[in-house]
């Protein structure tokens, strides 16, 4: 797997467009991501259309939800509509395979972003955070603000998306070398904002004296310091994952440790990128699997943070 550290730095009714598509003669690009209500996704979704309009793309950007049968629709449409490549945030590792396949077979050539399938030469390209070096990261930093020891809860995201044990091996390969860090509940609130404040709630009542959340992402940590702030838990580390305008805002107000960096916008632009290069050439001239690492964000870079991205500021 090719890694690109330095980046890292740098149908469909009551499906909405991100923005207007723009008529290009180049063809068109159909951008399929999760719900844009999350603004990782919404990133993604923006950056990739951005790129593919200034490339002289047209585009059509939509969200599957996370639901594999909404997805299969989409691709149908996306095929039927004779998109010249798909950007891809799929709906399942598994689920998505067939899906990619056939748009394969009709001749669109996919590109992965975030997630990927659980099959090789299906896509044209898989292009990923390194999601274990990323948690790795995150888990260093939960473990110093800890203090090496104390009871904590982990919020782990979707089952069906392989990210989700990714983040949390590599959690778990850093945390668990310290006997006094005891975890005391592990529960997966489905990368839900609403669904880890619930979790969260009930975690606290059963067990008041936790000292430290991490969880599987920003938008989980922002529901989780909810219902700890709504408790009077002003005392309990968090530290979430992706690099949210959100999780930067509580940074710098103190209310949350850290986050890990993934580069939604940048990545998605780099799918374009390569999609443009294939069109264009036959090849992209790199690896299908390419991996980006991840940057922790604390309260000594989180100024710099905007929109899935760091800044020179």
């Amino acid at each position: 797997m090719k890694t690109l550290a330095g980046l890292a730095l740098g149908a469909m009714a009551g499906v909405a467009l991100v923005m207007p598509a723009v008529a290009q003669d180049g063809g068109l690009v159909v951008i399929i991501t999760p719900s844009h209500d999350n603004p990782f996704f919404k990133a993604e979704a923006e950056g990739a259309q951005a790129k593919a309009e200034e490339l002289g793309y047209s585009t059509q950007v939509y969200s599957h939800d996370d639901d594999a049968n909404k997805q299969n629709e989409l691709i149908d449409s996306a095929i039927a509509a004779g998109a010249k490549a798909i950007i891809l945030d799929n709906a399942g590792a598994d689920a998505s395979v067939a899906a990619v396949q056939k748009a394969k077979d009709a001749g669109i050539p996919s590109f992965l972003i975030d997630r990927e399938i659980n099959s090789t030469g299906v896509a044209v390209a898989q292009i990923v955070s390194n999601n274990y070096q990323g948690a790795t990261l995150g888990a260093e930093a939960f473990v110093a603000a800890m203090g090496e020891a104390g009871n904590y809860v982990e919020l782990t995201g979707k089952e069906s998306d392989t990210n989700a044990g990714i983040r949390s091996s590599g959690y778990h390969d850093v945390i668990d070398q310290y006997p006094d860090m005891v975890m005391v509940a592990q529960q997966s609130a489905n990368w839900s904002q609403t669904e880890a404040f619930t979790k969260m709630e009930s975690i606290l009542q059963a067990n008041p004296d936790i000292k430290g959340v991490i969880a599987g992402n920003d938008t989980m940590a922002m529901g989780a310091l909810a219902a700890l702030e709504a408790a009077g838990r002003n005392d309990v580390i968090v530290v979430g994952f992706d690099g949210s305008n959100d999780v930067r805002d509580a940074i710098i107000a103190g209310k949350v440790t850290a986050t890990v960096l993934q580069p939604a916008y940048r990545q998605a632009q780099y799918a374009v990128e390569l999609a443009d290069k294939y069109l264009k050439e036959g090849s992209t001239g790199v690896d299908e699997k390419i991996s980006m690492d991840c940057v922790l964000i604390d309260e000594t870079n989180a100024e710099q943070l905007e929109t899935f991205a760091l800044t020179d500021a």
